[in-house]
Formats: structure tokens, sequence, C-alpha cells
């Protein structure tokens, strides 16, 4: 197995999670934030994630999986630390930015796990990339196109777990009755959508606020909202070049927003295993994030 060496010129250790560093990148002119490290002679792990989290939503997975992966977890573009542009917020404009990220890290061939929105940029991806990405895991999340209801739920034991999808696309308004408000909207998004409200410490809380609050970063969330129906259109159009044929691990939780992950992907690639992870809601690394590492090493060996 080669090693990867890291070879970035500016590095920050993270004290509560050994053997990983923060990192900047400039891809084709949007600055990038990753975190990189796990076992530098292991196979590489990419890591996606989604709305209103960063990186940091897989950091207990990260801790777990360190001694057998080379694990990179990247803000997208829009998301974390990472710059906030304009525009290329449909998943294949995101997709590509992440494809450049691993291009200048050296990095060939991989798997790729993804979680809600990360997902939604994983699927184009892994389309795009399917001779790089060796297996690819998706996390709760309804891909654009593919398996995304087109309608949302509007009965009360459903609907509390959509509508945000509606809210997210509409023009200003979000903004304007969040703003100032991030901690309340995100303690409402993150601790209800949870198995267990406490899955997030206080501390977890202070982190997505402090991303939230940054200048931008609000509209950048809600951008892959708004960029909803393209990136379904352009996913349409790729599926008839045929079928995903790598693996593709379909990754439930029993109390998560999509019940079945597995069944209506398997119209969309040849290669689908079926799992759902207990006593969780949609935030799966946060809430099982053992018997979700249990998981991805089982798949990914």
């Amino acid at each position: 197995m080669s090693e990867h060496v890291i070879t970035h010129p500016w590095s920050q250790p993270i004290a509560n999670m050994p053997g990983f560093a923060h990192y900047y990148t400039t891809v084709e002119g949007t600055r990038l934030h990753y975190v990189r490290g796990g076992n530098p002679q292991g196979e590489v792990l990419l890591l996606l994630a989604g709305f209103p989290q960063s990186w940091y939503a897989w950091h207990q997975v990260m801790t777990r999986l360190a001694a057998r992966y080379h694990i990179i977890a990247p803000d997208l573009p829009g998301q974390g630390d990472s710059d906030k542009p304009q525009s290329g917020y449909d998943t294949q404009a995101l997709a590509e930015k992440i494809a450049g990220l691993m291009q200048q890290l050296g990095i060939e061939r991989h798997y790729l796990a993804a979680h809600d929105v990360g997902a939604w940029v994983a699927w184009p991806y892994a389309v795009r990339y399917s001779q790089q990405v060796l297996k690819l895991a998706l996390l709760d999340a309804g891909i654009p196109g593919i398996t995304l209801p087109e309608s949302l739920a509007v009965t009360q034991d459903k609907a509390w777990k959509t509508w945000h999808f509606a809210f997210h696309l509409l023009p200003d308004l979000p903004e304007a009755l969040i703003s100032g408000r991030e901690e309340i909207y995100l303690q409402w998004f993150l601790r209800r959508k949870t198995a267990s409200p406490m899955a997030f410490s206080d501390d977890d809380m202070l982190e997505y606020v402090r991303l939230l609050k940054q200048n931008g970063a609000l509209r950048a969330g809600l951008a892959p909202y708004r960029e909803v129906e393209l990136s379904a259109a352009q996913n349409r159009a790729q599926c008839k070049q045929g079928k995903l044929t790598l693996p593709v691990l379909a990754i439930s939780a029993d109390q998560g927003s999509i019940p079945d992950m597995a069944t209506p992907l398997r119209q969309f690639a040849d290669n689908v295993i079926g799992i759902t992870i207990a006593h969780s809601g949609h935030f799966i690394p946060d809430e099982q994030p053992q018997a979700l590492s249990e998981a991805m090493a089982e798949f990914f060996r």
C-alpha cells in the first residue's frame, strides 16, 4: 500500500483528535478547508457532510477509523470554513470541486461515505469518477432526480422531517427569519431530528452556531436546496448512461428521514446493500458513531 504523505505548507493539529489536522487549499479559485489524518498507509476514505454541518459531523467516526484508513474530510464550498462563493452550488459543480481537491492531493483511488447534502454531492461524483471510487456509502438522504421525492409529505407524522426543503427554497425569507436567531434554528434542526436530543453536546452546538454565523454562511448553506432542480436534471441526464456499477451501501436509520434507502437506489445502481442503524435519527454519525464505524469498516474492505 502506497503511503499518502501530507505536504501542504500550512496545517493546524486538532487537540482532541491526535493525528488529524486542519488544512486549506485553493481549487479553481475557491479556498477549501479540509481535515486529514489517520493511517498514512491505509486506503483513503473521503467523507462528505450535509446541512447544517461541516466536516465536524464525522469527527467521532474519524477517530474510530483512524487506525485503518487515511481519512480526508473536506468542507464543501459554502460549508464550514471553506469559501462561500456566490454561485456554483448545483451538486455537479460541488462534486467537481471535490474532484479537484482529490487531484491536488494526489489521490487516485478511494472509498467515499456521505450524509445528507453530502450524499447529494457524492452521487454525481461517484457516477463521474466511478474509476476512482472503490465503494460508496450513502447515509439517510434522498438524491435529487434519483430517489428524492418530488412532493412533500403533509401529514403531521412526516411533515416535520421534510418541511425545510420548501422553506430553504424560498428566496431571502429564510435568511430574514434565521439571521440573528441561528442558535434557535440549529437547536431545533439538530436536536429535533435525533433519536436523543443530547446526541449533540453544548460544544457541538457552539461549533455549528459559529459556522452558521459566518458572513455568507446561511446563504451558501441554503444554496444547494435552491439548485435542487438543476441538480435533479443533471442526475437524470447522467442516468441515461446506465446504472452505477460500483458497490453501494445504503444506510438508513430506524428513526431517520428515509426509512428504506436501498430499495429505490436499486433502480439506479447494480450492487446495493441496505442496512438500518438502530436507535438513531437523521444524524447517524453523531448519534451512533460506533455502530456506523463498524458498518463502514465491514463494507470498506
